[in-house]
């Protein structure tokens, strides 16, 4: 068991709720048990018992469980303690924890300890966060499965594969006075594709899982009073922006979150992009560029009747060489043709109508594409960026290995270089600095 001090946080989100929880994890549980409680409760069984300060004085009535380490979910002795949920009377309790010899927790300490004591893998632990931010029910559901080791049994299997074929290498190599073609009899080539192939598998769902997370940052570009904002209405599903004829209206980015079958959206509307004297406005132009610099993907609208003229060329040119770009001809109402979605110079180009919803569908449809969403991504795990990157790396180092596949000693360092960027997924392999950069983004308490 790793040996820590013993910790204390309250564990439910801030703010008044029925019922609030304050943690303690590490040796000293039990005798702060005793001492709130007057003895500490069996093992793994709740009891309704009296909470009291050092002097007795009732502080409320409640639930007590305990928890004897390795039987928790630290690894460590654990006690939690279930009062009415008010922030005072939750900051009282954890005093009394801490006047008794417990300390206040760091955020995902508790994750951290858990991680430590091999009740969990990093992968794992990083998706106790994803369960509590999921912005959808998808990505909720994708936590939950990551969460349960479906992320983690897959890079295990991978990894099975890789050590199995390195053993075959380099117990090879102990022997090369063995005349004997060990890598085609050892069927070595055949054993490495199929590494390969699991692993685009699963980087591919990995992918899906990372979408899920981080969503896409869509940004609403175009000149004044084209209809960003009555756009981001209509995909917001709610008035988030002021609309009106006035050209300049909006002077600022305004930021708000969707799904589309449960992918998030962060959909930015912007000021309208031109020259003006006004001060407010130029700032507002101003963080225009700087949104676009992070976007997944810009929609550039214009209205339908005008076409793209040399104000919207200027904008292009402007915009992100490798961004992808989504030409939006708005206000088909207004000359009643149908909207529709066409491809003009390997460009995509969606006629539709913000003030009435047509059209609306066609680009909900193709944001998708563009994200990479795949319509089965039913069942995907929940994945960060640092396992696309390390899974990434992986690819790399079984491309080099199948190049150097007739000098098994640098083939089989490829090998070893690959287990190592898949150990780091799950922290058989992780350094201390990463682990810190994890676990500081999670909430306290957690």
């Amino acid at each position: 068991m790793y040996a820590v001090d013993t910790i204390a946080a309250i564990a439910t989100a801030p703010g008044s709720g029925g019922i609030g929880v304050v943690r303690v994890s590490g040796s000293a549980s039990r005798e702060i048990a005793v001492a709130i409680l007057g003895h500490c409760p069996a093992p793994r069984h709740a009891a309704y018992l009296d909470f009291k300060e050092a002097d007795q004085q009732l502080i409320d009535k409640g639930i007590a469980i305990y928890y004897v380490g390795p039987y928790s979910y630290t690894g460590e002795d654990v006690l939690e303690l279930q009062a009415h949920g008010g922030p005072a009377l939750m900051q009282i309790l954890l005093k009394r924890c801490i006047a008794l010899g417990a300390r206040q927790a760091e955020p995902g300490e508790f994750t951290r300890r858990a991680y430590l004591n091999d009740k969990l893998d990093l992968a794992q632990a990083e998706a106790v966060a994803d369960v509590i931010n999921a912005a959808t029910e998808a990505a909720a559901r994708s936590a939950v499965r990551s969460l349960s080791g479906e992320f983690s049994s897959r890079i295990h299997a991978l990894l099975q594969q890789l050590i199995d074929l390195r053993l075959y290498v380099e117990a090879c190599l102990d022997f090369p006075e063995e005349d004997i073609d060990f890598i085609s009899q050892g069927r070595v080539a055949e054993k490495l594709a199929t590494v390969a192939v699991g692993l685009q598998s699963v980087f591919k769902e990995a992918q899906q899982g990372n979408l899920l997370r981080e969503g896409i940052q869509v940004v609403l570009v175009g000149q004044p009073n084209v209809g960003k904002s009555s756009l981001m209405n209509q995909l917001a599903g709610e008035e988030v922006a002021i609309v009106t004829p006035i050209a300049g209206t909006t002077r600022d980015t305004i930021k708000n979150s969707i799904q589309i079958n449960g992918v998030p959206l962060h959909i930015i509307d912007t000021a309208g992009l031109r020259e003006t004297e006004d001060e407010v406005e130029q700032h507002g132009i101003a963080r225009t560029w700087r949104a676009l610099e992070n976007a997944s993907v810009a929609l550039l609208l214009l209205d339908a009747s005008h076409g793209i003229g040399n104000a919207e060329k200027l904008i292009l040119q402007r915009l992100p060489q490798f961004l992808p770009k989504i030409w939006v001809h708005n206000k088909i109402d207004l000359d009643s043709t149908s909207p529709k979605i066409e491809k003009i110079d390997q460009q995509t180009h969606i006629h539709l109508s913000a003030k009435t919803g047509d059209g609306l569908s066609l680009l909900r449809q193709h944001l998708l594409e563009i994200a990479g969403w795949q319509p089965s991504g039913e069942g995907v795990f929940m994945a960060r960026a640092r396992h696309l990157t390390a899974l990434d790396q992986v690819r790399e180092h079984l491309e080099l290995a199948a190049e150097l596949l007739l000098q098994p000693e640098l083939f089989a360092e490829e090998l070893r270089l690959a287990q190592e960027e898949l150990n780091t997924i799950t922290g058989e392999f992780s350094p201390d600095d990463l682990l810190g950069e994890i676990f500081s983004r999670f909430c306290i308490g957690k």
